[in-house]
């Protein structure tokens, strides 16, 4: 698997959730650069916690390709918006769609279940927003 390139002050993000463009947590990535829209290997699963943000985590079968967007994040960006992010969230290597890697935010697995809702039938946070309006 390929990962996509660091530089020493920056590194490839992949998001889900609340740090996409429009969404409550985008600010926190002033000063990152936008690459494209992309969209994680079918191996993950997808959970809404408490409506907030979503929490994604790997799978070994039965997983969906989750729909985000990679940012070029310098460290210092990184700081804030790790900062900001809701408990249990981390930074872990993501799989996607192209057979490359990048880093990407996770929720472990044994924080959400059996608290919080599957979503992964929407496979995207915006779309799962959209249909609980």
């Amino acid at each position: 698997m390929t990962v996509l390139p660091n530089r020493p002050d920056a590194f490839i993000l992949f998001v889900n959730g609340t740090l996409m463009r429009g969404l409550a947590l985008h600010a926190n990535l002033d000063g990152a650069a936008f690459i494209a829209e992309a969209y994680t290997a079918p191996c993950y699963r997808l959970f809404s916690i408490d409506d907030v943000h979503p929490g994604m985590y790997e799978v070994p079968e039965g997983g969906v390709s989750v729909s985000g967007e990679l940012y070029e994040v310098p460290w210092d960006v990184w700081q804030r918006v790790e900062a900001g992010e809701p408990p249990h969230l981390y930074r872990g290597r993501v799989k996607l769609s192209d057979g490359s890697e990048a880093w990407g935010i996770l929720f472990p697995q044994a924080s959400v279940l059996p608290r919080h809702r599957d979503i992964s039938g929407y496979a995207d946070w915006r779309a799962y927003l959209a249909g609980k309006a």
